[in-house]
C-alpha cells in the first residue's frame, strides 16, 4: 500500500564496526554517567525534621471554608461532585431548620460531605467549579494509614474550625 503523500523515506543502516559490536563504548558511556551522578549532592530531604518548600500552586488536602460570620459556605449545589473526574466527592443535601441560621449560610446545606482521598487526583476542578468558594485544596499532605476507611474524609475533617467573630473583633480593637 502506498503512502498518502507518495513520498518514500529511504533508511540506510550502516554496518557496525568491531568496537560498536562489542558495545564497549556504550558501556563506558553508561559508567561515566553513573560515576558523574555518584559525586553529585544528594537532594534527599529528611522529611519529619525538614520540610521542603512548596510551590504557590501546591494542591494539598481539601478544606471546606466558612464565611466571615463563621457559617459554612457550602450550599450543597453539587457542582464540585459533578466536576470531579474521579468521582471522589459525594454529598447529601438537607434543608436548614429554625435555629441553624448561625451554622449555615443558605437554606440548603450539605448534611453529608465526603471525599474519598484514594480516588482523588488533586486536579483542583472541584475548587474551580464551586460558585460559593467553599472548597479549597490548601491543606497539608494526606496522612498515611493502613485502613481504607481512614481515607474517606467527612465534614469532621474537612470543615475548618469555627471561630468566634466577637472575640476576633475584640482582639482587633485591643
Amino acid at each position: 500500500m502506498e503512502s498518502l503523500s507518495n513520498r518514500k523515506k529511504v533508511i540506510e543502516q550502516k554496518p557496525m564496526n568491531f568496537w560498536e559490536r562489542m558495545y564497549l563504548p556504550a558501556i563506558a558511556k553508561g559508567l561515566g554517567i553513573t560515576i558523574r551522578h555518584f559525586f553529585k549532592k544528594i537532594p534527599t530531604v529528611k522529611y519529619p525534621e525538614e520540610k521542603r518548600p512548596y510551590a504557590k500552586n501546591f494542591r494539598g488536602l481539601h478544606s471546606l471554608k466558612r464565611d466571615e460570620e463563621g457559617r459554612e459556605r457550602c450550599t450543597a449545589c453539587g457542582l464540585c461532585a459533578l466536576s470531579c473526574p474521579a468521582e471522589a466527592i459525594t454529598m447529601t443535601a438537607a434543608e436548614r431548620t429554625k435555629g441553624e441560621e448561625s451554622l449555615y449560610r443558605e437554606e440548603k446545606y450539605a448534611s453529608v460531605y465526603e471525599i474519598n482521598m484514594l480516588r482523588c487526583i488533586f486536579c483542583g476542578l472541584c475548587e474551580e467549579a464551586c460558585p460559593k468558594e467553599a472548597i479549597y485544596l490548601d491543606g497539608p499532605h494526606v496522612t498515611a494509614s493502613y485502613l481504607r476507611k481512614d481515607f474517606i474524609y467527612g465534614k469532621d475533617k474537612l470543615v475548618e474550625p469555627a471561630f468566634d467573630i466577637k472575640k476576633l473583633n475584640q482582639e482587633k480593637a485591643n
